[in-house]
């Protein structure tokens, strides 16, 4: 198992955290991802990094694909792939209904179609073998809907592409977990539980990777998790608290919640039921105590460092590939080099 960061995205004020990157850069860490909701992109604070950085690859974890067009998503790709020396990593991702039609103002239906879609599309730019068209049930290149003009002509990249630059998925449902594993390259599960792999997950996975004709060991099964180096083990579960409860309570509608139905899959109905009734209540501070121990320690690492050591053998010993660490405690370097350590 090898070992990436994740510096999610920023709230407020960008600040990238730099000396962890450059740390993680001169560690050997595999890659740094990045992440966009609704207000920083994924894409600029990773140039940013890569350019003052050697080695490390460089992740989008995730770019919405409703944001995009395919042709602007493998544009971006392919420049930032040439800039980085073929470091780039393209994690793509649907988002929510909220996110999609709320502020990109596009439709969120058909959400497998258009995953389907829109990597297809993106790993015929990256080969360049015959100027693009492509007739979907959502994309038709050139487009021919009742708007056009009827001078689009199908075109190639002008810039050379690294063919098989690495794609990631994002996913949680299970038919969207079988899509990942059949197309993409990766996949970018949030709030992974190591122990809960062969109940939730495994026969999805399978049935994707048998789709492909493909193996697990050719798939990077790569999640982000919190890590919060802390003795005191309440305010260790205190960091992470918020993150849950945002998504569980206050990510997507009552009914319509992918991470409210992903801790209901783990055993935690009635306290995602809580949680979730807390926060749509605007009581954010009671929601965030809601979430119990139990949740927090099967999908994050917190403690001191021997429990943390103790508990990572958990993920060593599931089929993850890449674990991308979140550091949440107040000292992230030290937290960056004992994982590095315990990592070996």
């Amino acid at each position: 198992m090898r070992l990436g960061i994740n510096i999610g995205y920023a709230a407020g004020r960008i600040d990238l955290p730099m000396a962890l990157v450059q740390e993680a850069d001169r560690l050997g860490v595999y890659a740094v991802w990045t992440a966009e909701a609704y207000g920083s992109d994924a894409v600029t604070p990773l140039a940013w990094m890569g350019a003052q950085t050697e080695r490390i690859k460089l992740g989008t974890a995730i770019m919405q694909m409703p944001a995009r067009t395919p042709a602007n998503t493998a544009m971006t790709a392919m420049t930032m792939n040439q800039l980085s020396d073929g470091r780039f990593l393209l994690g793509l991702g649907l988002s929510g209904p909220q996110v999609v039609e709320g502020w990109h103002g596009v439709g969120y239906r058909r959400p497998l179609t258009r995953t389907r879609e829109y990597v297809e599309i993106v790993r015929t730019i990256f080969k360049r073998e015959a100027p693009l068209t492509y007739q979907g049930a959502i994309y038709q290149i050139p487009y021919q809907g009742e708007d056009a003009t009827g001078l689009g002509k199908p075109l190639k990249s002008t810039l050379n592409a690294q063919p098989d630059i690495p794609i990631y998925l994002a996913s949680i449902g299970p038919a969207n977990v079988t899509l990942t594993a059949e197309i993409a390259d990766g996949w970018l599960p949030i709030f992974f539980s190591p122990q809960r792999y062969a109940d939730t997950y495994q026969e999805a996975v399978t049935a994707g990777l048998e789709k492909a004709g493909k193996s697990l060991a050719q798939f990077d099964i790569a999640p982000s998790v919190a890590v919060v180096l802390e003795d005191n083990m309440e305010i260790a579960y205190n960091m992470v608290r918020p993150m849950l409860a945002l998504y569980i309570g206050g990510m997507g509608a009552k009914g319509k919640n992918f991470y409210y139905d992903l801790a209901v899959r783990y055993g935690f109905e009635a306290a995602a039921d809580e949680i979730q009734s807390l926060y749509l209540s605007r009581r954010q501070g009671e929601a965030m105590m809601r979430v119990p121990p139990e949740l927090i320690d099967e999908v994050a690492l917190v403690g001191p460092r021997e429990r943390i050591r103790e508990r990572l053998s958990l993920w060593q010993n599931s089929p993850i590939t890449t674990l991308n660490m979140m550091p949440m405690g107040s000292d992230p370097i030290a937290t960056l080099r004992m994982m590095v350590e315990l990592v070996g």
